[in-house]
């Protein structure tokens, strides 16, 4: 099975939906999606979420299925690092990430790292860790310490829409990376795509591997602008 985890376009967050170059951007992506021929898309309940995901299922022919524990990670990531005033994690200069020994902090210690330390991030961990579990077996794959157990080999494409903090610690669970090293070492594009793979293996177990992170070929497809979100132009 071949999982694609999709960010939603540039959003109007007040409203929780895509502004005019976040429609383009879906449009693109839409074009992506069904060119890989996915089988099933998915989505995160928040609007901007569905309308990225709407190009694809039209170009496809299929519905999004909802998954409600998909949503943006909200108020759990506040924090009130370093100086006091409530703020996302994401917002905090990623240096504090991995200065005074924070990044050889492993997995199960990444939640020690200043700014997490006094976030609700544990909590949304968690969240996504038992649903993301219950996600996968209902699609074949069953965790196991770490390994997943075949429970029907799955040839399918899937893709998922949703969010960048959702998505990076969704992947901080799936490829068992420290949580503070995604936030301070990996950003998430508009519509960047990501591709995890679960090979069908003849012994039966698998276990997922990244083949390309938060790509944005489709962007250029479409001769639309590559700016990230804090305007670099990659």
């Amino acid at each position: 099975m071949l999982l694609y985890i999709v960010r939603h376009g540039d959003p109007n967050y007040t409203l929780d939906c895509l502004t005019e170059r976040g429609k383009l951007q879906a449009e693109a992506v839409g074009k992506r999606i069904a060119a890989s021929k996915i089988d099933r898309i998915f989505s995160s309940p928040m609007g901007r979420a569905r309308e990225t995901a709407a190009p694809a299922c039209r170009l496809l022919g299929l519905e999004p299925t909802i998954e409600e524990w998909t949503h943006e990670i909200l108020d759990e990531r506040l924090t009130p690092f370093p100086d006091g005033k409530r703020k996302s994690v994401t917002l905090i200069q990623n240096t504090y990430y991995r200065e005074n020994g924070n990044m050889d902090l492993d997995y199960n210690h990444s939640l020690e790292c200043v700014g997490f330390n006094e976030s609700g991030m544990g909590n949304a961990l968690k969240y996504i860790e038992e649903n993301g579990k219950a996600f996968l077996e209902r699609l074949g794959y069953k965790e196991e310490n770490g390994i997943y157990r075949i429970l029907r080999p799955n040839e399918e494409k899937v893709a998922l829409f949703c969010h960048a903090a959702f998505g990076r610690a969704w992947l901080s669970v799936l490829l068992h990376l420290p949580v503070h090293m995604m936030w301070a070492s990996f950003s998430y594009t508009h519509t960047g795509v990501t591709v995890i793979e679960f090979k069908n293996n003849e012994n039966g177990i698998t276990a997922p591997r990244c083949l390309c992170f938060s790509d944005m070929s489709h962007l250029y497809a479409e001769g639309l602008d590559l700016i990230h979100d804090n305007d670099v132009e990659l």
